[in-house]
């Protein structure tokens, strides 16, 4: 792909639902708010879901077409500044192998994507997102334009099948989404589901989709900080929201439902846990990140039964089922295929151990 394409003004991801880290309800409910700051920005980011989700769409479709590939065929990381604008990628402030800038976010989208690179390739011998040494390119402090050549900083951070792009938050709600190693390698994951099943997103498929990212995504944390599946945190996106005592993350892997509650900005975290309270409905595209809830519940039951590593051999069988699954499989696949490769490659006791989770949310 040239960098034509990555030099094109586009609308944002927040924007559109699709491989974003902040999920379309929490915009909503956010727009609906009293404050004229924060209701002005989900307005504006909700108006242009409809541009954003053609340009999602082809890049689901035509992954191959995306990529920008390494000149080295190893690790390459490129960082844009965007300037507050969204004309991507924007003005390149670090590149592969360059020292430390002054600009925080600068160092941590290259730190992080770095990070998930290093995982993918040391625990799964992946090179890259593509597996052939595809570059990755990252845009900070991303802006979105209202309607009325203004600019306002966005408050999500996204994957568009070419490239990262992450805004800076509102500082009342969302700080800086480079701030999150596991915002990083959730996004860029959905480069890696793309070159594997490539899961269509909408209902339980796309909810797998969001699954994958959020597993692979907190995977990268733990990895990095040497933390057990007992030990670590199972949270998602925490460093990304300005404190509060009504929220800790975008999402509770182990505690769906429960990432914040009776929050004013917020809500109330919508996930269900069980299939028995599954989303039916049509927003979320179907329930794509509502929805995830429930396979990311399985998954920590799972790493924690198994104990150890999770991205050891809980990481291995999700990694390795990733790649079996077909564009519309549903969680009842995923149930079949995880238990199937745990029996294959380890033995009938993690067999049993992967049946358990998925049954405690009746599957």
């Amino acid at each position: 792909m040239t960098s034509a394409w990555h030099r094109t003004r586009r609308p944002c991801c927040h924007r559109n639902p699709v491989h974003c880290i902040v999920p379309p309800y929490m915009v909503e409910y956010m727009a609906r708010l009293a404050d004229p700051l924060i209701r002005e920005r989900a307005l504006v980011a909700l108006a242009h879901c409809a541009a954003v989700r053609a340009v999602r769409a082809f890049a689901q479709q035509m992954p191959a077409m995306m990529v920008a590939p390494s000149p080295s065929g190893r690790r390459h990381r490129l960082v844009y500044d965007a300037r507050g604008k969204d004309s991507l990628p924007g003005k390149l402030a670090r590149s592969e192998g360059e020292s430390k800038t002054s600009d925080p976010a600068v160092n941590e989208a290259y730190d992080y994507s770095g990070d998930t690179f290093d995982f993918y390739h040391t625990i799964f011998g992946r090179n890259s997102l593509d597996d052939a040494g595809m570059s990755l390119v990252s845009s900070v402090h991303v802006g979105e334009a209202d309607g009325r050549d203004r600019y306002q900083p966005m408050n999500n951070a996204f994957w568009d099948g070419s490239q990262m792009a992450y805004g800076d938050g509102d500082g009342v709600v969302f700080e800086g989404f480079t701030r999150s190693l596991d915002v990083v390698a959730h996004e860029l994951t959905h480069g890696v589901e793309s070159f594997s099943s490539n899961l269509l997103y909408r209902g339980q498929s796309g909810a797998l989709n969001e699954h994958f990212a959020d597993v692979f995504g907190v995977l990268v944390r733990q990895w990095r900080r040497g933390e057990s599946a007992d030990q670590a945190s199972w949270i998602v996106g925490h460093e990304v929201l300005v404190p509060a005592p009504t929220r800790r993350g975008i999402r509770d892997m182990e505690h769906p439902g429960d990432a914040y509650r009776n929050d004013p900005y917020l809500g109330t975290d919508p996930q269900p846990d069980h299939m028995d309270r599954i989303y039916k409905g049509p927003a979320d595209s179907g329930g794509v990140h509502i929805n995830s809830g429930i396979p990311n519940r399985v998954f920590v039951i799972v790493a924690k039964a198994l104990g150890g590593n999770a991205w050891e051999t809980a990481g291995e069988i999700w990694y390795e089922a990733m790649f079996q699954l077909s564009r519309t499989s549903q969680f009842a696949d995923l149930a079949k295929i995880t238990a199937q490769i745990a029996g294959d490659r380890f033995d009938a006791a993690t067999k049993k151990a992967v049946r358990t989770g998925w049954k405690k949310v009746g599957l």
